[in-house]
């Protein structure tokens, strides 16, 4: 199955107030008061706003920073980096390709077993998909990474 994946006015418009301003505005939700900062289910982390596949339950680890952290994208042409020299510092931005939802930054200081990078991401930015539900959700093509992994 071929998804098309896009920003639409129906997906802005179907945000809560909190992932619209995540999103859409470029805001960052509080450490440690979001949905999947401590989360551990299996699956597949999606744009709220295009559908597109962002992360991968295998690429969460805990940087003990209060958001979800990552050690990569499940695809590196659904992110786009870009520089961010807000609050006085300069930082990498991570946006999605096609939704151009605000996801959070990218930071040098991941574990470096596995890349060095450390995707910190806003819960708001993101929707779970659990592994029994990747078919049935129109993502059957990355049931194979988790199989994998039980291996």
């Amino acid at each position: 199955m071929t998804r098309t994946y896009a920003k639409s006015a129906e997906a802005v418009a179907r945000l809560t107030p909190e992932q619209y301003r995540v999103t859409q505005e470029s805001g960052t939700e509080r450490p440690f008061m979001n949905e999947f900062h401590d989360f551990k289910g299996e699956g597949l982390y999606v744009d709220v706003v295009s559908g597109e596949p962002l992360f991968t339950s295998l690429d969460k680890f805990d940087s003990h920073c209060g958001w979800p952290s990552f050690t990569r994208p499940v695809e590196n042409d659904h992110v786009v980096e870009l520089t961010d020299r807000t609050h006085g510092m300069v930082r990498t931005e991570v946006r999605s390709s096609h939704g151009d939802s605000h996801l959070g930054h990218v930071f040098p200081d991941g574990p470096r077993d596995r890349g060095g990078l450390r995707y910190c991401i806003n819960s708001a930015s993101l929707r779970f998909i659990p592994v029994a539900e990747l078919e049935a959700e129109g993502y059957g093509d990355y049931a194979h990474l988790f199989e994998e992994d039980v291996k």
